[in-house]
């Protein structure tokens, strides 16, 4: 009989990870031992070990994006990280995939997803949601930010907006946003206030974790 699979839930939505534990309750060979809803309390259950499995929300707070699953792999490698995020952004996909995330999960995706996504994790293989499984073969292309009725953004942005957000959450500078966008640099850090200020960000953290959230490329 394969022993169960213990799980951390990370989210830092309480209703998605009440959620969540509901779901897993009903499938065999699986227990959520703990839940974490930000990246600092994620790192610390990591770090005490005694997962075999994180279910990871790539926008949580205190989560720099891919990033942060290089940071988790290294604090515990024997750890495996199943991302469930709403992005479905190919470079996202392939960069989680390739930082050591053994499955790609959507959260508009199909919750018998799930079963599958373990069944491979038990196996050693990877797992891609359908939605992204076109993304493994897709080749990186330039492109500008999406329009703001292509994003997920549940505040309205016009597409200025968006490329600040995007410009920003890749880490550039005023002067750097300004030179790719053909503006001036105090127009640049003007736009990026009034940006931060409608969605109530405070730190660069906070944007490339809205950016993720709602499906924009971060480096």
């Amino acid at each position: 009989m394969r022993k169960p699979l213990t799980i951390i839930v990370a989210d830092d939505h309480a209703i998605v990870r009440e959620g969540l534990k509901l779901l897993l309750s009903t499938m065999a060979h699986v227990s959520v031992v703990a839940e974490a809803a930000d990246g600092e309390a994620l790192a610390g259950l990591a770090r005490a070990g005694g997962a075999d499995l994180i279910l990871l929300d790539l926008g949580m707070p205190g989560v720099a994006g891919v990033q942060f699953i290089t940071e988790l792999r290294a604090i515990a490698p024997r750890t495996k990280i199943l991302v469930l995020t709403a992005n479905v952004e190919p470079r996202t996909v392939r960069a989680t995939i390739e930082a050591g995330a053994c499955g790609y999960l959507t959260k508009s995706g199909d919750p018998s997803e799930l079963d599958a996504a373990f069944d491979a994790v038990a196996r050693g293989e990877v797992y891609l949601s359908h939605a992204v499984r076109f993304a493994v073969s897709e080749p990186d292309r330039q492109r500008d930010p999406p329009a703001a009725d292509a994003a997920l953004s549940p505040i309205p942005l016009t597409r200025r907006e968006m490329q600040i957000l995007s410009l920003a959450a890749q880490g550039l500078t005023a002067r750097e946003t300004a030179d790719r966008l053909g503006i001036s640099p105090l127009t640049a850090r003007k736009h990026r206030e009034n940006l931060m200020r409608k969605l109530s960000l405070h730190s660069a953290a906070e944007i490339a974790a809205y950016a993720v959230r709602i499906g924009l490329p971060v480096s």
